[in-house]
């Protein structure tokens, strides 16, 4: 239990409105009224789909000790609890969320990029174990951490969670004696504040591809979200590990070093971390690198050069915990491939490789195909669609990605959600002419694998780890690995 002016002292909202009892104690605090408990602080966020104000009235019923309205909300509700008004309501729902759960790992570090986010937060988490550390990672597969019940509590798919979530859980990882977690930062995230509040020891830029146009209207502004991590949540004195080779980067290291950051690079051009040579194989790639002026000669279990890039930028966030050089590299040959990322599920009866990969970008759809393309020695083969109610404008250049990087293209669903999945499909059709349209998604798998030769190689690209497609209202069970291993099983 918190007194209301404790929490509001260390959530430093500064002068706020408060009507009502300020010293009413606290117990908890929500966002959903349907997940809170008696004395509780109810922060009513208000929002298009989903407006908070609407379920104050259940808050109350439920033992509201005091509620949160942003300042010009309107509400027909007598409030019998004390009400605070705040400007910035998503700024003050992190401040509260973090001023009532203020206990963090002792290192977190976060992600932000179009691609690479996922992989690296998990090679953080593998690195930081193997050298006998707690840790654990957060982001798009979920919570992954030694303690299993925190990891079944949390929702899948949950890229960068909302405050109160993200905050509790950062406090009970705490109390569970987790000392390294790596946190995958969205850009929907970023904007929305909901990471603010972090303790962050470092944080790193992966790239910036065509994504979520729809939400952030531009490029300018989709970067603008990225850039914010660097910009305002990272302290200073803190580590940005930045890729070197993105177009953006130049920028984001002078907004780095403006503020006084520890920036590093990496990347193929000449970095901190350094590529200088990859030599693909069946096994995964063989690669020569260049980490602080010495070099190294690794061999990875793992297919793409990309994966270099995800190890390094893991390797400069552990580096800025004080993690040992030569320690840390010799650990790059143990990493496991992370779920759904350019993961081999089956192998046709004739040797041809079959892979899945979340790839629902044209640069990370082109970024596999061209990885691919060093492993086939005869045709490559790819299967993947478009969701549908997200960035429409990427369905054709998806379209000519695959039609430029493979030999055999099949169209076809993905999660269309609301939208009509043959428009979906007929866009991305517009620009890939010679490919093949298949609607049911797993009618097309069937087809791609049923069509393999010897010396090929197929990838379903868009879903990855996903188990379910969401076809207008309903969620279906649906796995692309399970699929393809079905199908296989049947040759």
């Amino acid at each position: 239990m918190l007194p209301l002016t404790d929490l509001m002292k260390r959530a430093e909202l500064g002068d706020v409105a408060i009507t009502g009892d300020r010293n009413v104690a606290i117990s908890s605090v929500a966002t959903d009224s349907r997940q809170m408990e008696k004395g509780a602080l109810f922060i009513a966020i208000p929002g298009v789909t989903a407006d908070g104000t609407q379920y104050v009235p259940d808050a109350l019923n439920k033992g509201a000790a005091a509620l949160v309205l942003a300042q010009k909300t309107k509400t027909d509700v007598i409030a019998t609890v004390p009400v605070m008004r705040v400007q910035d309501m998503r700024a003050a729902v992190s401040a509260l969320a973090a001023a009532f759960y203020p206990e963090q790992p002792k290192h977190v570090v976060a992600v932000t990029g179009t691609d690479g986010k996922t992989s690296t937060a998990d090679f953080v988490r593998q690195m930081a174990t193997l050298l006998g550390n707690k840790a654990a990672s957060m982001g798009t597969l979920g919570l992954r951490s030694p303690e299993i019940e925190l990891n079944d509590a949390f929702p899948p798919n949950n890229t960068s969670p909302e405050p109160v979530l993200l905050h509790k859980t950062l406090q009970q990882l705490s109390k569970a004696g987790i000392e390294y977690l790596a946190i995958e930062a969205s850009s929907h995230g970023l904007d929305q504040k909901r990471m603010d509040g972090l303790k962050l020891t470092a944080a790193a830029f992966t790239n910036l591809t065509r994504d979520h146009l729809d939400y952030h209207g531009t490029v300018e502004e989709y970067f603008a979200a990225k850039a914010r991590l660097f910009e305002v949540l990272l302290p200073e004195g803190g580590t940005a590990v930045i890729n070197a080779d993105d177009a953006h980067a130049q920028e984001l290291i002078a907004i780095c070093l403006t503020r006084g950051l520890v920036c590093k690079t990496f990347g193929k051009t000449k970095s901190d971390y350094q590529v200088l040579s990859v030599t693909p194989h069946a096994g995964g790639l063989d690669a020569s690198l260049r980490i602080e002026g010495k070099e190294y000669s690794v061999s990875l279990p793992l297919y793409g050069a990309f994966q270099l890039s995800n190890i390094l930028t893991a390797y400069g966030l552990l580096r800025a915990t004080g993690a040992a050089q030569d320690a840390l590299v010799k650990l790059f040959g143990k990493l496991e491939g992370v779920r759904g990322r350019l993961e081999r599920v089956a192998v046709h009866k004739n040797g041809a490789p079959i892979f899945v990969d979340y790839a629902h970008t044209p640069a990370a759809l082109e970024n596999i195909l061209r990885t691919l393309r060093h492993h086939t020695k005869n045709k490559l083969h790819v299967v993947f669609g478009c969701g549908g109610d997200r960035d429409a404008g990427k369905r054709p250049e998806m379209g000519k990605a695959a039609i430029a990087h493979a030999d055999s293209v099949i169209v076809t669903d993905d999660n269309p959600r609301s939208e009509n999945p043959a428009s979906i499909r007929a866009a991305i059709m517009a620009a890939a002419k010679d490919a093949t349209e298949i609607g049911d998604r797993s009618d097309a798998i069937r087809a791609a694998v049923n069509n393999l030769q010897e010396g090929d190689v197929l990838v379903v690209a868009g879903k990855g780890h996903e188990t379910y497609q969401i076809i207008g209202t309903q969620t279906i069970h649906f796995d692309d690995a399970e699929i393809i291993r079905e199908v296989v099983r049947s040759l």
